[in-house]
């Protein structure tokens, strides 16, 4: 198995490469499209998807690409990852989301932490928000308990994508990226008032995502695909 510190890096840069991508673009869309705000949502949820494909992608054999703390939760509650390591992976996401918001303000100029003021709570976007992760943890589960992990990146970067169209929250669908969004006055700020409103309705959405996937593939069908890989070291000896 890969050593746990080598996939908390994975998790730390994943993260970290997935916020700057959120933000940058959003930044970089703002700067484009300063009078659409349709292309510049377009803009944002394309960067989105695509980075979350290729990241997905990259980082799935050595971590599992969880890059979400809410994924990491489900992993464990489904008996597919043990509990202890969800702290763990859980501080990497946050950490790497973190980094990235400020590596992405930094590339444009910006200070590297501008606090934002942007309010998004509302019951609208609450909604949005558990519809957004229920369906995310659908997504990844129902694919893995049924041995079809290949088409995660692809069926992940899909939805999110057009997540960021249909729900009014535009699918932050994860408490990581969600916290670090704080720290960007950009088009993809949150404010630090609704981010808990925000957490909140993504962990009763990862719930109810959990409750969907059990009723609809109760137990694994097909034998986990080896995640994490073997380590090199390991191979080596």
């Amino acid at each position: 198995m890969v050593k746990l510190w080598r996939r908390l890096v994975a998790e730390f840069v994943g993260c970290l490469l997935l916020a700057a991508a959120v933000v940058g673009s959003g930044i970089a869309a703002q700067a484009l499209s300063p009078h659409d705000d349709g292309l510049r949502l377009t803009e944002n949820a394309l960067a989105t998807a695509l980075a979350l494909f290729v990241l997905i992608t990259v980082l799935a054999p050595i971590s599992g690409a969880h890059l979400n703390p809410v994924i990491s939760i489900a992993d464990a509650a489904l008996g597919r990852r043990p509990w202890r390591e969800v702290p763990g992976y859980a501080t990497a996401q946050l950490a790497g989301c973190g980094a990235g918001v400020v590596l992405a303000n930094l590339m444009f100029g910006h200070p590297p932490i501008t606090i934002s003021p942007e309010s998004r709570l509302s019951p609208a976007h609450g909604l949005s928000e558990i519809i957004a992760t229920a369906g995310l943890v659908l997504v990844v589960f129902v694919l893995a308990r049924l041995g079809r992990e290949r088409w995660a990146a692809a069926a992940v970067a899909a939805y999110i994508g057009a997540a960021y169209l249909f729900t009014s929250s535009t699918s932050f669908a994860n408490p990581a990226i969600t916290v670090a969004r704080t720290l960007t006055d950009s088009f993809a700020g949150i404010a630090p008032a609704s981010a808990l409103g925000f957490v909140i309705a993504q962990l009763v959405g990862a719930g109810l995502g959990l409750v969907l996937v059990t009723a609809l593939v109760p137990r694994q069908t097909h034998a986990p695909a080896p995640s994490p890989a073997p380590d090199e070291e390991g191979v080596r000896s």
